[in-house]
């Protein structure tokens, strides 16, 4: 069963923030291009900014997906092993769209891709499996015109093809599975703090072996010092970080940017981060 609660800082909340290197896009005079696999055929030009990430867990007011535009809930799962795909298919599945209808209100929520594990770079299993390597710069998964595509499609699945498609709103569901510290934490840029004129249209290759390559349009970053990093301090296995993939209400968070990085405080000899993440759009009462 799901279990949501609120979870606010505590006892081992510690410091409140670090200072890290994360990769933001530099000026480039074609579109960015960016594959899951060969990033030796990227097209995409990175440039390095030292920003201060704070540790939202030692914040005595936590962000909200209402404000900043992700939380962190508590969420037991089922599942015994994340490398099972039917396991994380027929159990972890249907528990996190309860678990995005529960913290949502959400009348909804659909799955809207196979969920992906991924390893820090210092496990064996890092580039595996697809799409297993952390995402080493700032960037948002979907475009606007491809989240909207994708709600109308899932859209009529889940509502028996109503007449009009109310406000839906796209959420990444992340959580380790690796017990804490974690060595590649996941820092996410509050949204109320990214201006439109900071967003370059980018195209996504899946290049996974075996099947054709597909592209998908998402969105990469560029450096503003306006922009405020967070991160949760030692995640637990038994918590989610959901945050704003896409929000289609103007008066709400409408993106949150993201970025794996390396907490430069992670003590020696810690293991490799792994961790799950699996998109879902929502859909609410019109």
């Amino acid at each position: 069963m799901t279990r949501i609660s609120r979870t606010n800082s505590r006892d081992s909340a510690g410091r409140d923030s670090v200072t890290a290197t994360i990769h933001y896009t530099g000026p480039m005079a074609e579109p960015p291009r960016y594959h899951a696999h060969d990033h030796s055929r990227d097209v995409h030009l990175l440039e390095p900014h030292e920003v201060t990430i704070e540790n939202a867990r030692a914040r005595t007011d936590p962000p909200r997906l209402d404000r900043e535009g992700f939380a962190l809930v508590s969420h037991a799962t089922s599942v015994e092993s994340f490398l099972d795909r039917d396991q994380v298919q027929r159990l972890y599945v249907p528990e996190v769209e309860r678990l995005i209808c529960e913290t949502t209100g959400a009348a909804a929520a659909v799955v809207v891709a196979a969920p992906f594990v991924r390893f820090a770079e210092r496990s064996p299993m890092s580039g595996r499996l697809d799409n297993s390597m952390p995402a080493r710069f700032v960037h948002i998964d979907y475009s606007d015109a491809r989240a909207h595509g994708i709600a109308e499609r899932c859209f009529a699945s889940a509502r028996g093809k109503p007449p009009r498609m109310g406000r839906f709103a796209h959420y990444n569901v992340w959580r380790v599975l690796s017990e804490p510290p974690q060595d590649v934490p996941l820092a996410v840029c509050n949204a109320r703090t990214v201006a439109d004129a900071d967003l370059v249209p980018a195209l996504a290759v899946f290049d996974f072996p075996g099947v054709p390559e597909r592209t998908a349009e998402s969105l990469v970053v560029r450096y503003n010092p306006a922009h405020r990093w967070h991160y949760f301090r030692d995640m637990r296995p038994d918590e989610a970080l959901i945050f704003v993939t896409k929000e289609s209400d103007p008066q709400r968070p409408h993106q949150v940017p993201h970025t794996a990085f390396d907490d430069p405080e992670c003590p020696p000899g810690a293991a490799p981060r792994s961790s799950i993440e699996i998109r879902v759009v929502a859909y609410f009462a019109v």
